[in-house]
């Protein structure tokens, strides 16, 4: 009876804050993507500007498939934007455009946050596939090495997940002062922008809860 209110509490609660998380950032972005913005630039001239007022010319914005896929790729140094991103001109879209153009920036500056995730990524990959397995293979062989193993290798996971808050939280505060200071955002559009940027955070904690969560649930089952 105990290790079920245990699983409720791991699993359905994080799953609950999850869902409301997703909702919240997909209403956010739904209504500040319906203001338009009053100088017309679309988000991926908004990131060209916010990147050349940082002084940074060789990184590259793209065009990528895909719903709010947007991402920064420090590999090469680019920005890749959604069309409902970088074609509109949207006070979401600006939002978001000048979140990604913060990763770029973030690079650039040395962040020592975005370092460090960027060092636990191949580790946090691997763990992402065999982790849940060997957990469940060590249950079932009643193998507690094999638990532990996986356990160590989803701790990953949630070090991963850790260290993306401060990332996320920076490139939006550097977004919202770079659309700021720059002038390309009025003072009620960069309250929407901010709305926008602090809905998607929200995303950040729940896959952060939910890891935790979910570590110590397998670990508080292997122990029983």
């Amino acid at each position: 009876m105990q290790l079920t209110v245990i699983w409720l509490l791991c699993m359905g609660v994080p799953l609950l804050m999850g869902l409301w998380a997703q909702r919240k950032v997909k209403r956010t972005f739904a209504k500040w993507s319906e203001v338009p913005v009053h100088n017309g630039m679309t988000g991926a001239q908004a990131a060209a500007e916010v990147v050349r007022a940082s002084g940074l010319p060789d990184v590259e914005i793209r065009a990528v498939e895909g719903r709010l896929s947007d991402h920064y790729d420090p590999r090469n140094r680019t920005l890749n934007l959604s069309a409902d991103v970088g074609q509109a001109s949207t006070v979401a879209a600006l939002g978001v455009a000048a979140h990604e153009a913060g990763h770029a920036i973030q690079d650039a500056r040395g962040y020592w946050p975005m370092r460090v995730r960027q060092t636990v990524v191949p580790v946090a990959s691997i763990g992402s596939s065999l982790a849940f397995p060997l957990i469940f293979l060590g249950f079932i062989l009643g193998s507690l090495g094999l638990v532990n193993v996986g356990l160590a290798l989803f701790t990953a996971i949630v070090l991963f997940q850790l260290i993306t808050l401060p990332v996320e939280f920076d490139a939006s505060r550097r977004a919202l002062v770079a659309l700021g200071d720059g002038g390309l955002l009025t003072s009620e559009e960069l309250g929407g922008a901010k709305q926008v940027l602090s809905a998607a955070a929200w995303t950040y904690v729940a896959a952060f809860v939910a890891a935790v969560a979910q570590l110590i649930y397998f670990f508080v089952a292997s122990r029983r």
